[in-house]
């Protein structure tokens, strides 16, 4: 069926003289933009014809859409020539003004407004411009790529906090199966503190990233759009160039850095039992300090309340802010900014360690020597049989027995660290120096050969004393 022609004056509606918009079909043959037809019939308050008066049957009219389509594609056919044309002298649009950042005919051009302007052809202006605007989007692309990694990283680093929480749940559960029933309030409070944090810091990350994920689908649309008006044609391109210009200049943030997210696992598990000394002190164990597993290299383990660490398999980590990956070592869970402090290290027959103290800004991702002037004051054991003070220039020690427990002692505020054989009181080496920021334990148990075991460094327990009245 052969479809039927209009004419201009066909597609006008009678009422309000302006291009149909949803035209619909009265029973007399007429038609009436459905907008205008209600409105006529509520004025009216009738149900008449505003062409012929004629009444129309009840029921809502339907709507010609032969006529509907027509009138769609004369309005855009009409829009996309108007555009063409300068508003103002009905003239074509063949220039761009560089300094309005608009298309604008020959008349224009010799007008008061862009007499002096700097002008080009539209051609070469779109040229231009889509080059500008591409180099743009490429930034963005690039900004994206780096998005889309760090969501990746987030969400890693989100399941990994859950994960980690179950270990801690697990390690919490099995220090108190060793205690009486009348401590389980204390582990249900301790497994509740737990929970919370695990949901606020898994509901934090959910919250990153979804701020992440909002920040990828708008910058996605940014670009999207951004391609869409780079394939435009040059003149409906340099039409909406300000506001092309104005989307790729959008600032997206770098991802932020997120610190301290990980479970504070020293806080839960860290001398559990000391807790609750005074009800068990004939099994408790209490250390002046403990390990912190969210600084620890990947291929250390941790264990027994977080006072061993070991030379083991490789584990799947997140790579934290805190955590070392440069050397195979791990921090205290505790750092000092003043006062004296003390703990006891069993190194036990290992052939290789170095244990002492290091400041907060070491570098954790990147090599570094162990030395003072790098952040470190340690001594170590190489090779089973070569005792080191890591001076600038290494300095040798020479012991009478090999120590298996070695105190280290810090006064901050004196800045000394001591290292003294807990077997007979010797000191075996001190540092003096000036500290500026706080201070952690450092540990870094040696390698082991293939096949054959690793031994741990272990931090000794403290004598607990019950007096009783």
């Amino acid at each position: 069926m052969a479809s039927i022609q209009f004419t201009e004056e066909d597609l006008l509606c009678p009422q309000c003289s302006e291009i149909y918009y949803l035209p619909v079909l009265l029973k007399c043959g007429h038609n009436i933009c459905r907008v205008c037809l209600q409105k006529f019939w509520e004025w009216k308050g009738c149900r008449e014809c505003p062409v012929c008066r004629t009444v129309s049957v009840p029921g809502r009219p339907p709507i010609n859409l032969e006529l509907k389509i027509a009138a769609d594609k004369y309005q855009v056919l009409k829009t996309s020539r108007d555009q063409e044309f300068c508003c103002l002298h009905n003239e074509k649009l063949k220039l761009f003004c560089e300094n309005d950042e608009k298309p604008i005919c020959l008349v224009c051009q010799t007008s008061r407004q862009h007499r002096v302007h700097e002008c080009c052809p539209v051609e070469e202006a779109a040229e231009q411009k889509k080059a500008e605007i591409s180099a743009t989007l490429e930034s963005l692309r690039k900004k994206l790529t780096m998005l889309n990694k760090t969501k990746l990283h987030w969400e890693e680093t989100k399941n990994y906090i859950q994960s980690q929480a179950y270990q801690n749940e697990v390690a919490i559960k099995e220090e108190f199966e060793k205690l009486h029933l009348f401590l389980r309030e204390e582990e249900k409070s301790r497994l509740k503190v737990l929970k919370q944090e695990e949901e606020i810091k898994t509901q934090v990350m959910c919250v990153k990233l979804e701020d992440i994920k909002d920040q990828i689908k708008t910058l996605s649309s940014t670009i999207s759009d951004i391609e869409a008006a780079l394939k435009a044609n040059d003149l409906p391109f340099l039409q909406d160039y300000k506001q092309t210009k104005k989307r790729a200049k959008c600032n997206v943030p770098d991802p932020e850095c997120i610190r301290d997210i990980l479970i504070n696992s020293a806080k839960h598990v860290g001398s559990l039992s000391f807790g609750i000394w005074k009800n068990m002190a004939n099994i408790v164990k209490c250390v002046p300090i403990t390990l912190d597993p969210n600084t620890a290299q990947a291929n250390l383990k941790i264990s027994e309340e977080l006072t061993c660490v070991q030379y083991s398999s490789k584990q799947l980590l997140p790579d934290n802010p805190e955590r070392c990956t440069s050397r195979v070592c791990v921090l205290g869970a505790t750092g000092f900014t003043s006062g004296k402090h003390s703990w006891t290290v069993e190194v036990g027959q290992a052939k290789d360690w170095f244990i002492g103290v290091a400041q907060e800004s070491i570098k954790r991702k990147s090599t570094v020597f162990l030395n003072p002037a790098e952040g470190f004051w340690v001594i170590g054991l190489s090779k089973g049989d070569s005792f080191w003070a890591q001076t600038m220039l290494r300095t040798k020690l020479v012991l009478k027995q090999k120590p298996e427990k070695i105190t280290v002692q810090l006064e901050y505020d004196k800045g000394k660290v001591v290292f003294i054989n807990a077997a007979d009181s010797t000191t075996i080496h001190t540092f003096k120096d000036k500290f500026m920021e706080r201070i952690f334990p450092f540990f870094s148990p040696g390698l082991f050969e293939e096949e054959k075991k690793s031994s741990p460094l272990r931090i000794c327990p403290l004598t607990i004393k019950v007096d009783v009245e």
